[in-house]
């Protein structure tokens, strides 16, 4: 995909910011991954990484980076007996979890609208 882009866009100003909108726009049927609480779900099924093949399956980031991240971090540390267990519920973590996934799905919305503007913007100075 990336090369038959750079082979469409030449090398002009624009050409960048075409393929990243591009890309953006050809990645949006993917689905977005959810941040759950395994302790509430008890459909293994979706513990199971499609792309990996694996049947169980954690991601995380720098915890510095995303609150997810913070409590994922907190849960694995204490799950592998390196700190003390962390006192919320796993109604209270599945209840973070849903605020995470609401403002992930926000900050998406946003970053496609924005995209979205600038193709408009794109299309109306090239017209």
């Amino acid at each position: 995909l990336q090369k038959s882009l750079n082979e469409t866009f030449g090398a002009d100003k624009y050409s960048e910011a075409r393929k990243e909108v591009l890309t953006n726009m050809f990645s949006r049927p993917m689905q977005m991954a959810l941040y759950f609480c395994t302790g509430v779900l008890e459909d293994e099924p979706h513990f199971h990484h499609y792309a990996l093949n694996v049947p169980f399956y954690t991601h995380f980031t720098s915890p510095i980076r995303r609150y997810a991240d913070v409590i994922v971090h907190r849960l694995l540390s204490a799950s592998l007996g390196a700190s003390s267990p962390i006192r919320m519920g796993k109604e209270a973590i599945q209840k973070q979890a849903d605020h995470c996934n609401d403002r992930k799905m926000a900050s998406k919305r946003v970053q496609e609208l924005s995209a979205d503007l600038f193709f408009s913007v794109f299309v109306r100075v090239r017209a």
